[in-house]
């Protein structure tokens, strides 16, 4: 699989992906060929899934300081509505 369809793969599937190399790994014998191209795969999914969260994450902090008063917490450790 290249890169571009990598990269266009959603976070789940990528990471199904991810998963089922690691069990064949684990689970079966592995030519030597076939793994090598398996493992540079697994690779490439993991740095795709890595920069993925990263991204989610800055996204996360992003919307959090938009929304700074309706998340920080009051005393009473509710919400604040800001209001």
């Amino acid at each position: 699989m290249s890169v571009k369809k990598t990269d266009k793969a959603s976070f789940g599937t990528s990471f199904a992906e991810l998963e089922k190399i690691v069990a064949k790994f684990e689970n079966e014998e592995v030519d030597l060929e076939e793994g090598l191209k398996d493992f540079e795969h697994a690779l490439v999914l993991a740095r795709t899934l890595k920069e993925r969260l990263s991204g989610v994450e800055n996204k996360v902090v992003e919307i959090k300081k938009k929304f700074k008063d309706v998340v920080d917490e009051g005393a009473s450790g509710q919400p604040s509505l800001g209001v």
